[in-house]
């Protein structure tokens, strides 16, 4: 249930909601600010991105499985130890793709990048 799923907006859950598999569990869907990409899903399977990026103003809302995922990156403004800092990004690495998305407060960056860093190391 969303009151139950930490998330920003109803409408992003929705979306992430709607296109779930059979038996697949949301664990998060965060708001991004900045340009180019909308909000980012975290399921049990895999990670959605709304990339705002394309031409023409189109969007796509990209799956990438977890098994794919070469690795995930915190970019702050601040030392990962070092206290408090208002916003942080993720780069989510797939290939020769590279995925940034930036989130209002460290909770949000810290918890995307443990469930990401999770699910790529889980044998």
């Amino acid at each position: 249930m969303a009151q139950d799923v930490p998330h920003d907006r109803s409408g992003q859950y929705k979306q992430i909601e709607s296109g779930l598999l059979p038996g697949e569990q949301i664990i998060a869907v965060y708001d991004a600010v900045g340009t180019g990409t909308g909000f980012i899903g975290l399921t049990d399977r895999r990670v959605i991105v709304q990339d705002s990026s394309f031409v023409g103003k189109r969007v796509a809302l990209t799956s990438v499985p977890y098994s794919k995922i070469t690795s995930v990156s915190v970019v702050s403004d601040r030392s990962w130890t070092g206290g408090f800092f208002s916003s942080g990004t993720i780069a989510i690495h797939v290939g020769t793709q590279t995925y940034e998305m930036q989130f209002r407060g460290d909770e949000k960056t810290h918890h995307v990048h443990d469930v990401i860093l999770h699910y790529i190391t889980a044998s």
